[in-house]
C-alpha cells in the first residue's frame, strides 16, 4: 500500500441540498459534516500510507471535465466513489459518467465504493 495513489471522488458538498430526503441516508448530515468526512478519510488513508486526494464534482454540468482533468495529471491505483454519487437515485446518470470517465482515463485504476463517510478506508484496503 506504501505510496499508492487514491483519488475519492465525491460531490462537493456546498452544491447538495441536504433538505431533499434523498440525502437523508446518513441522518443530521450538512455539508460541513460532510467535508469533514471527506478530510477525515483523506487523512485515514494518509496515515496508512497511501497518497490520498479528493476530486469534489458538481451534479453534472462540469463534473466529467473535472474528473478527466484530475485523471489526466496522474496515475491513480483506486478511484472510491462516494455514496452521494451512488446511492441517490437523482444523480444515476452521474454515476454513469462518473464510471466511464474512470474506466477511459484509469483504466489501471481499482474502482470501490463507501457506504458512509467513516468507511472509505476500509473500502480502499479492500482493493489496494
Amino acid at each position: 500500500m506504501a505510496g499508492k495513489k487514491v483519488l475519492i471522488v465525491g460531490l462537493e458538498p456546498t452544491l447538495i441540498d441536504f433538505s431533499n430526503p434523498a440525502y437523508g441516508f446518513v441522518p443530521g448530515i450538512n455539508a460541513d459534516k460532510v467535508k469533514a468526512g471527506l478530510d477525515a478519510s483523506q487523512s485515514t488513508l494518509e496515515r496508512l500510507g497511501y497518497s490520498a486526494e479528493q476530486c469534489l464534482i458538481d451534479f453534472g454540468e462540469t463534473a466529467e471535465a473535472v474528473l478527466q482533468q484530475r485523471l489526466e495529471q496522474k496515475p491513480y491505483d483506486c478511484v472510491l466513489i462516494g455514496a452521494g454519487v451512488r446511492v441517490v437515485e437523482s444523480n444515476f446518470l452521474l454515476f454513469e459518467k462518473v464510471i466511464n470517465v474512470v474506466h477511459r482515463y484509469a483504466p489501471q485504476a481499482r474502482l470501490c465504493f463507501n457506504r458512509r463517510p467513516d468507511d472509505t478506508a476500509e473500502s480502499v484496503r479492500r482493493w489496494v
